[in-house]
């Protein structure tokens, strides 16, 4: 739920970095290789991503998620 915030390419590089609902994780060069564009261009994809978590709205829904209080 919490990643629904974002847009489907987004949530699709968190997963696929972090290995969210999948039994690894990648690196940039392979997931740069799944969408054809360069390491670089999912860096800067996945900290766009992870900024949108941070914010306050959303970090709520996501500190819930985690069990945090």
């Amino acid at each position: 739920r919490v990643l629904s915030s974002l847009t489907p390419r987004e949530e699709r590089v968190l997963r696929m970095r972090f290995g969210i609902g999948m039994n690894t994780d990648h690196t940039l060069e392979e997931v740069g290789q799944q969408f054809n564009v360069t390491r670089e261009r999912i860096r800067q994809i996945e900290a766009k991503a992870l900024r949108k978590l941070k914010h306050p709205s959303r970090s709520r829904k996501l500190r819930s998620f985690l069990g945090d209080s």
